[in-house]
C-alpha cells in the first residue's frame, strides 16, 4: 500500500511544555484512520504540522507524496482540512464562502459553481445557502466547513473532531459525506478522543500518549478482542477516575 501521510521525527515543544516528541506516522492511502488520544496528548498539534498549519521544530512530514514544508502549495493542494476551531468568514453566506473557497484556490469559476450546488445539496445546506454563515447552528457551520475542505477535491482529508456537537442528522449526513469520499479513492485522516465513534467508522487507528504514539495498526489488530476503549485504557495506563477515593455519600440524601 502506498502513503497517503507519512511523517517521521516530528517535534514540536511550547516553552517547556513539549507536546509532541519525535512521532513517526505512516497512513496507507484509501484508509479511514482515527488519530485517538487523551485531551492534551498532542493530536491537534500533530495534524497541525502534518497539515502545514505549523511549523515543526524537527522532522518532516508528506502528503500523498509531497513535502508539506518544501512545496507547501502543492501539499496544501491534495489537502483537505476540517479544524476543530471553525474560523469562518462568518459575514458571508453559506454560498458566498464556497464560492470564494474555490476562487481562492484558483478553480476556474464554473467548476466552482457546480461544485457549490452539489456540496449544498448533498450537506443539506440548500436552502440556507443565503443565509450569513454567522447565523448557521454548529452542526451547520461544521457542515459548510467540510463543504469548503472538499471543494477542490483532495486526495487527503484530515478531520479534528468533526462530529463534536453534531445532531445526528448533521453527523449521518457528514458521514455519507465521508463513505463518499473513500469510495473515491480518497483517505480520511479522522482525530478524537470518542472512542466508540472511532471504532465504528475508521479501519486502522493510532494512539497518543504524551506527545507519543503509543500504538498504531488495523483497529481489529489493536483491540485484539476488546473494546477499542479498553484497549485504549490499557495503552495510555490510565488508572482509575477516583484515585481509589470511595465517595460512600454520593447517592445519599440529607435534610
Amino acid at each position: 500500500m502506498t502513503s497517503a501521510v507519512l511523517a517521521r521525527g516530528l517535534r514540536k515543544a511550547y516553552g517547556q511544555k513539549v507536546a509532541v516528541e519525535g512521532l513517526d506516522l505512516d497512513i496507507p492511502t484509501g484508509s479511514f484512520f482515527g488519530l485517538v488520544g487523551p485531551n492534551g496528548a498532542g493530536k491537534t498539534t500533530t495534524l497541525r504540522m502534518i497539515t502545514g498549519l505549523l511549523r515543526p521544530d524537527e522532522g518532516r512530514a508528506w502528503v500523498d507524496g509531497v513535502d508539506v514544508w518544501t512545496d507547501p502549495v502543492e501539499a496544501k493542494r491534495r489537502t483537505g482540512v476540517l479544524p476543530e476551531d471553525l474560523l469562518l468568514f462568518d459575514r458571508l453566506t453559506g454560498r458566498q464562502l464556497l464560492t470564494y473557497t474555490g476562487l481562492l484556490r484558483g478553480m476556474p469559476a464554473d467548476v466552482v459553481a457546480e461544485r457549490t450546488d452539489s456540496l449544498l445539496m448533498v450537506l443539506g445546506l440548500a436552502e440556507d445557502a443565503g443565509k450569513l454563515v454567522i447565523d448557521y447552528s454548529h452542526g451547520m457551520r461544521k457542515k459548510v466547513a467540510l463543504a469548503c475542505a472538499l471543494l477542490h477535491a483532495p486526495r487527503v482529508l484530515f478531520l479534528d473532531e468533526p462530529f463534536e456537537s453534531v445532531d445526528p442528522v448533521s453527523a449521518r449526513i457528514i458521514r455519507s459525506v465521508l463513505d463518499r469520499h473513500l469510495e473515491g479513492g480518497g483517505t480520511v485522516v479522522f482525530s478524537s478522543h470518542v472512542m466508540e465513534l472511532v471504532e465504528r467508522l475508521c479501519d486502522r487507528v493510532g494512539v497518543i500518549h504524551d506527545g507519543r504514539l503509543a500504538a498504531r495498526g488495523p483497529i481489529d489488530e489493536l483491540r485484539a478482542g476488546r473494546s477499542l476503549e479498553d484497549a485504549f485504557v490499557d495503552l495510555v495506563g490510565a488508572q482509575r477516575g477516583d484515585g481509589g477515593v470511595e465517595l460512600r455519600w454520593l447517592g445519599t440524601s440529607s435534610d
